[in-house]
């Protein structure tokens, strides 16, 4: 029996049910998939009409492997956790209560620094492969990488700010800064991933919800796959992914972990779905629009591998979902005051 970290069910009328130490996928009486529970880190539906057993949801519940909801575009709309793991009261009291100090501001401004510099090192690793090839694109391609980082001048001038120094400004005063940098370097980044997209893709720029071109489908599709590893993380941490910094508070919107993803969509997602595109891998969609069932799985399994690819981190090499969660703890013990600063996980390239 092959070992499954990242059980992903796709198919419509399937039952997810536990057979002695593990969970079995069925529909009619045809076995999709197996996955033992010692090994399992997380359960992602990922289609309507899946039904789950009560002993199923029960021995995932009490071994803290979430089970994780999204919809056929990739937007999550559930999960599934243990309630014990919503009893980490000191870390939350710190995270509600650094939204209103410097904390939650210098919290958001290192993960804006992550997402910028992660942005960066994927352009310069997508141009270094066209150094001989094509060495105007290459120098095109380093250009906007550096254009990327030119934004991070503007993260050191808020640094530099009297209210920043006295510890008085919170991340409500400057959201709007840091948002418009953000939008800038966004601009930026995939105008310039637009220049390596091969043609057939008809790329027509960043796209979200809605997107009706097969690249920005598998993006947004891919995005909602890492999203579940993302709140994964900051819920074993003890955080709650609803108390965010950088993006606003609204009903029903996990902000804290749309501001943690920001640092690994580049590493994770972006490396991976232009990798394909690259390879010129097709993406296939059904009549509406939608990626057909296989494509979803292509991309859920390629995702699963690249947070299971080894990187540098720390002086050492960990897969790219073990970082994720290391950094969790890491956002954790900052807004606790057991650690000064955040440091941003920086992919190699």
């Amino acid at each position: 029996m092959s070992i499954i970290q990242h059980l992903v069910i796709d198919q419509y009328g399937a039952f997810l049910g536990k057979h002695s130490e593990r969970l079995i996928v069925t529909k009619g009486e045809e076995k999709l998939a197996q996955a033992p529970l010692l090994h399992l880190e997380s359960v992602v539906i990922a289609n309507r009409g899946v039904s789950l057993s009560a002993e199923a949801v029960r021995e995932c519940t009490e071994r803290g492997i979430p089970i994780h909801f999204i919809s056929g575009t990739g937007t999550p709309y559930a999960s599934l956790y243990s309630a014990g793991l919503t009893g980490t009261v000191a870390t939350r009291r710190a995270q509600l209560e650094a939204y209103n100090d410097s904390r939650g501001l210098r919290l958001a401004l290192a993960l804006v620094t992550g997402k910028l510099q992660n942005q960066s090192n994927l352009l310069k690793y997508m141009a270094k492969y066209r150094k001989e090839t094509d060495e105007a694109l290459f120098k095109e391609m380093r250009l906007r990488a550096t254009e990327v980082l030119d934004e991070l001048i503007e993260v050191d001038r808020i640094h530099q700010y009297p209210e920043m120094q006295d510890g008085t400004a919170s991340v409500s005063d400057l959201r709007a800064e840091l948002m418009g940098l953000e939008g800038r370097a966004a601009q930026r980044y995939w105008g310039a991933v637009k220049l390596v997209v091969p043609e057939k893709y008809a790329f027509p720029g960043r796209t979200g919800r809605g997107a009706v071109d097969p690249l920005n489908a598998a993006l947004n599709y891919s995005y909602g796959i890492l999203y579940g590893q993302v709140e994964r993380c900051l819920v074993l941490a003890g955080l709650d992914p609803y108390a965010g910094f950088l993006h606003v508070d609204r009903p029903g919107k996990p902000s804290l972990t749309l501001d943690f993803i920001e640092e690994y969509r580049a590493a994770v997602v972006d490396r991976t779905i232009l990798g394909l595109a690259n390879k010129s891998v097709t993406l296939d969609r059904e009549e509406s629009g939608l990626l057909t069932k296989e494509t979803r799985r292509m991309l859920a399994e390629k995702v699963t591998e690249r947070l299971e690819t080894a990187v540098p981190f720390e002086g050492k090499r960990h897969p790219l979902g073990a970082v994720m969660q290391m950094q969790a703890r890491h956002v954790a013990t900052f807004l606790r005051g057991e650690r000064l600063t955040y440091e941003p996980f920086q992919m190699e390239w």
